[in-house]
């Protein structure tokens, strides 16, 4: 054995000493002691040069030393429906049930950055999550959760900003100190532009913005992730597992540069930067892209922006379970497609996961739906064995080699996307839009034609089925509800107040003036997400995409 290796080998047995270990026998089923760690007593060297060991530069084999063993994966479903009573009251269930992380599902104006009572909002408050559009309505959504002791992701981006006052201020109003707030604020505007299409502002524009909620937290909030750059729902949208890769993190160094102009040290911000992937069909496929994305990760942050800090240099992220899979015909079949994914997001070091339920093509999650999702979650956790071992598939040829192509592969992208002038000019001239358009239509041929078998839709298919699962239904008088609420407060608060720190915004807009302070205490004054969205839109407008063909 090397002295080399046996260096690295003595430091990773340091550093696992020094990590926190969950109290629990590792055994396999039949009652064998399982190693913590396995790895190769030959070949050493090449073995350094592409894993190392896990917790160790350039983490392919995962950022922590131990992972699972020192502590489980977040178990964080995604969950947001009606009203903010009725979310706040599946919120407190699933946490009862087991749940270690809270995420928030908002409805499509507020996705929007309308008010319930807009005229584009009507048929659609509380239908795909939950109905926000003032603080009021997020004290009611977090009443009775100590938000000091709990991490909050909240999956919204064109209003990230307000949604995040919110957040401060009803944590504030809780007496928490937000230095120590743990959560995550998805706030990924290029991937909204790429495939989900949420937007409010232009790119320039939005980029202004995040760039004030990164230099806020940096100073204000250390602890919290000001950015999820999004993977997830650029795969939803049709993408290969490969794009998705190139993609999302092509979008990572995209923020990372934009920080830097904007004054920032890179060791400052980066390490709460973090991402959110899919975990989709293709077992081993997924498992060596969350691989491939630390490895590129780590070295594109070193060599290129001059990373230092180890904490800049590891890739974390949040999973999701590939809604796109599920499937309408035979629904149950759903719960089988949401083990594997797990199961891949668990292998390939996942630091927080969400499964779907089996009926989110019909409906949002029923209770007992959303209670079998987190099940599987710990299923996997305390029953399977998996969890024993740091990345059990590493070293295997198939795995290895997998990792490698999706490595080369995302180079390639990085290179069309520089040659286009970067991120921002790709998606002006519409060049992921077009990738991601082909790669469905791909898809969607080979399934048609059967090359690609859906079990339940094109094969093994049972005629005149029915659906025989609970169904979840929005009760038709959310709508009224939440404009009836917004009258009232509007009737209550002091409307000179709100007019003018809206107008402190708009003015501030104008100028290189840091504007979160400013949207924090304008939400404080009662300020509506509309008007907050609206006092900025005077400034910056509104985006206009161009059709991409």
């Amino acid at each position: 054995m090397s002295n080399k290796f046996l260096e690295f080998e003595t430091k990773w047995r340091n550093d696992v000493s020094n990590s926190s270990q969950r109290d629990y026998s590792f055994k396999s089923a039949s009652g064998e002691d399982v190693d913590l760690l396995y790895y190769p007593k030959e070949n050493e060297n090449d073995y350094l040069d592409k894993l190392n060991f896990p917790g160790q530069f350039p983490y392919t084999r995962g950022i922590h030393p131990n992972l699972y063993r020192g502590k489980l994966w977040t178990m964080r479903q995604f969950a947001g429906f009606g009203t903010p009573a009725e979310t706040n009251q599946r919120f407190k269930h699933l946490l009862q049930e087991g749940q270690t992380g809270l995420s928030v599902a908002f409805d499509m104006p507020t996705l929007m950055g309308y008010d319930a009572d807009h005229p584009l909002s009507e048929g659609e408050v509380g239908m795909c999550g939950v109905a926000i559009s003032s603080l009021k309505d997020m004290e009611i959504l977090f009443d009775g959760i100590d938000l000091s002791k709990i991490s909050v992701s909240m999956t919204i981006n064109g209003p990230a900003v307000i949604l995040f006052a919110f957040y401060v201020a009803v944590a504030q109003s809780q007496g928490a100190d937000i230095s120590k707030l743990n959560g995550t604020l998805q706030n990924d505007i290029l991937k909204e532009f790429i495939a989900q299409k949420e937007w409010i502002y232009p790119p320039a524009e939005s980029m202004r913005i995040i760039m004030d909620m990164i230099q806020y937290c940096t100073t204000k909030m250390p602890k919290y992730n000001t950015i999820s750059v999004s993977g997830y729902h650029i795969r939803e949208a049709g993408s290969t597992a490969i794009q998705e890769l190139a993609f999302t993190l092509a979008d990572g160094f995209c923020y990372v540069e934009h920080a830097i102009k904007s004054g920032l040290d890179v060791d400052e911000f980066a390490p709460r930067l973090s991402f959110f992937f899919n975990s989709h069909l293709d077992f081993f496929e997924e498992i060596a892209k969350y691989r491939a994305a630390r490895r590129i990760w780590a070295h594109v942050m070193k060599k290129k922006y001059g990373a230092k800090s180890d904490k800049s240099l590891k890739l974390r992220f949040h999973t999701q379970t590939a809604g796109f899979s599920l499937t309408a015909q035979q629904p149950q079949n759903n719960i089988s497609r949401t083990a594997f994914q797990a199961l891949a997001a668990v292998l390939g070091g996942t630091q927080s996961l969400h499964t779907n339920s089996m009926d989110e093509t019909l409906c949002l999650p029923s209770q007992e739906a959303a209670e079998i999702a987190l099940r599987t979650q710990q299923l996997i956790g305390f029953e399977t064995g998996v969890t024993n071992v740091v990345d059990p598939l590493g070293g295997s040829w198939y795995v290895e080699e997998l990792t490698n192509k999706m490595e080369k592969e995302v180079y390639k992208y990085f290179s069309k996307i520089d040659e286009l002038g970067g991120v921002i000019p790709a998606i002006e001239m519409g060049y992921f839009q077009r990738e991601i358009a082909e790669a469905a239509s791909d898809y969607q041929r080979r399934v048609d034609s059967k090359r690609r078998i859906v079990v339940g839709v094109n094969e093994f298919t049972k005629n005149d089925e029915e659906i025989d699962i609970p169904i979840l239904e929005i009760r038709k008088e959310v709508q009224n509800e939440q404009i009836e609420g917004l009258k009232l407060l509007r009737g209550k608060r002091n409307n000179k107040v709100v007019i003018a720190k809206l107008r402190a915004i708009t003015d501030a807009s104008r100028t290189k003036e840091n504007l979160i302070p400013l949207i924090i205490d304008a939400a404080q004054a009662h300020a509506t997400l509309g008007e907050l969205v609206d006092s900025m839109k005077v400034v910056f407008g509104e985006w206009q995409e161009t059709a991409v063909v």
